[in-house]
């Protein structure tokens, strides 16, 4: 039996079933069956099972041997090539390079300790992708070692890019803290490795100080690890000399917190020349700005900010802002603290009237454990004695305290012809981005922190590798702002009021409301979309007829959404 397809002028042919047979010597056709109802793809089916091919189903016709996710490598890999990265690390490929831009691509995609990573990165494209599939923990100890040499070389490619004569530069530090032997035993410990004040909660435990300069976006430009025990301000002046020396910068605008650039390091900065700052008061010099009668309350009645010079401060500008709501939550605040401060003093003094507390030494003790643990020592009278407690508030020394509540005062050298007064206040709050990218580096994404290495260079190059990862991921951020919960509205920042609460722009506001885009797809954190992306597999494929047979892949087509965040990475401008 075979197919046979007669024309039809006009229409659809006529696909008849038809059979073979002789009479004598003659042979001759029969029809069976008119098949022209069928669709073409059965008829292809019938026309194969007539000519004896060995038929099975769809499912038996290939085997998956391995499924890869991709998307999410294949994004940051996107990102990488439209940054530059390979060329900024190295001009030349090379073995190192490759595992170093593998490193960065892991600590974005599934941050992992350098063993764990390698262990690992065959599960996705990663080690495919950046052609490192034979590589090691040893080949990334190498790498890093590599890398770090090249350190300087690539901050200066990154500052050349990002920071401008006469621009801002953001700059503040950071700690995280040592896990395992590395970080407890004392005979392994890092040279690094020290106690100091733990910006991540964990007193007692040895920590490593990183500062990280950015740009006036949050962009990082170079970052730069001291010991755990060093304090901010002596970290500021190398910065310093680096930009002017290693950058080339000779002017430029710092901005750090009031423990970064302090009197000391600001009558430095007097002394270099070309370099301006903006930083803010402590609460003792606020304080001592109320105590002279030069802030006072009614200065604030009809405004949030007022500029004023004084003569403690020669040739710089003075900028006070009072902010209500900040105002309300720190007087809450201290009620708390005070009324928690009673509470626990009251629970001693019951201990001692009952008989279950006696001595001035061991009373002394009760009351220090709730007196630090509280911070409220500066606001209480306490008299001890071998039998007794007895405490109460300093009324005044709450009064005035409570008229620093909400004051802000930025200090700077800025002239008012390049700054005014609200874009210093601005530039000021700006040091946010700062601490956004350390809680990216420590926490939500690239996970620097808890650090397992042991050698003081192996712990420079993992947080140089991180800062790297985290400039990727950066400008991956500002790709997909359409995306994600993100504020597009970037503009608006520029004309904002300074002093009050940052809040979103409408715009941005609706889109985390109703959790969608218009055209049904969901809006996405930073996290979920590139997961969303790791649904993009790579599936390798063989016949199922023999061992040998030759592979083949195939991609998971990609979603509208998918084809999105990739195009606008392509569309990025660097």
């Amino acid at each position: 039996m075979h197919i046979h397809i007669v024309p039809n002028r006009g229409s659809r042919p006529t696909i008849l079933l038809r059979e073979s047979y002789r009479e004598g010597k003659k042979v001759k056709k029969r029809t069976i069956a008119n098949l022209s109802h069928l669709p073409m793809h059965q008829i292809e089916l019938l026309r194969a099972v007539f000519q004896g091919v060995d038929l099975q189903p769809a499912g038996l016709g290939f085997v998956v041997e391995r499924s890869q996710p991709h998307g999410h490598v294949e994004a940051v890999h996107r990102m990488m090539e439209r940054l530059g990265l390979p060329g900024v690390i190295a001009g030349k490929p090379c073995r190192e390079r490759d595992i170093v831009l593998a490193l960065i691509a892991a600590r974005i995609v599934d941050p992992r300790p350098k063993l764990a990573t390698t262990r690992s990165w065959a599960a996705t494209t990663l080690a495919d992708t950046f052609g490192v599939t034979e590589a090691d923990e040893q080949d990334c100890y190498v790498a890093m070692d590599w890398l770090l040499a090249r350190q300087d070389r690539i901050q200066k490619k990154w500052a050349t890019r990002h920071l401008k004569a006469d621009g801002l530069v953001l700059y503040d530090l950071s700690s995280s803290y040592f896990e395992g032997t590395t970080g407890h035993a004392a005979g392994n410990a890092c040279p690094l490795a020290r106690r100091g004040y733990s910006r991540d909660g964990k007193r007692g435990t040895l920590q490593v100080n990183y500062g990280l300069m950015t740009d006036d976006r949050g962009c990082p430009v170079a970052v730069t690890v001291h010991e755990g025990n060093v304090a901010d301000p002596t970290t500021l002046s190398p910065e310093i000399t680096r930009l002017k020396e290693d950058f080339g910068i000779t002017q430029f605008v710092m901005v750090g917190d009031r423990g970064m650039i302090s009197s000391t390091a600001i009558a430095t900065l007097r002394d270099q020349g070309g370099i301006d700052w903006i930083t803010a008061l402590k609460s003792a010099s606020i304080r001592a700005l109320v105590d002279d009668k030069t802030i006072q309350p009614d200065l604030f009645d009809e405004r949030n900010l007022v500029e004023f010079q004084h003569p403690d401060y020669p040739g710089e500008r003075l900028v006070a802002c009072r902010n209500p709501e900040l105002a309300k939550l720190r007087r809450h605040k201290r009620a708390e603290l005070l009324q928690a401060t009673e509470d626990g003093l009251t629970q001693i003094a019951t201990r001692i009237t009952a008989g279950r507390l006696k001595g001035q030494d061991k009373i002394g003790v009760a009351v220090g454990r709730v007196i630090n643990r509280y911070k409220m020592a500066k606001h209480f009278t306490l008299t001890i004695t071998d039998t007794s407690l007895a405490f109460a508030r300093k009324e005044d020394a709450i009064i005035a305290e409570a008229a620093l509540d909400g004051i802000t005062i930025i200090r700077t050298s800025v002239t008012p012809e390049r700054l005014d007064s609200a874009s210093c206040v601005r530039h000021y709050k700006s040091l946010s981005q700062v601490e956004r990218a350390f809680r990216s580096l420590k926490t939500v994404d690239l996970k620097v922190r808890p650090i397992h290495h042991r050698l003081s260079d192996r712990v420079r190059a993992h947080i140089f590798l991180c800062m790297l990862a985290y400039t990727v991921e950066w400008h991956m951020r500002e790709a997909w702002r359409e995306l994600l919960f993100a504020d597009e509205d970037q503009a608006a920042k520029a004309t904002r009021d300074p002093v009050a609460p940052a809040e979103r722009s409408a715009a941005a506001k609706a889109k985390v409301a109703r959790r969608h885009h218009e055209d049904g797809t969901p809006i996405h954190s930073f996290q979920t979309l590139l997961t969303d992306l790791a649904t993009i597999v790579r599936n390798t494929c063989c016949t199922s007829s023999a061992h040998d047979a030759p592979t083949f892949t195939v991609t998971t087509q990609s979603s509208p959404l998918q084809r999105r965040a990739l195009d606008l990475i392509d569309q990025l401008v660097v």
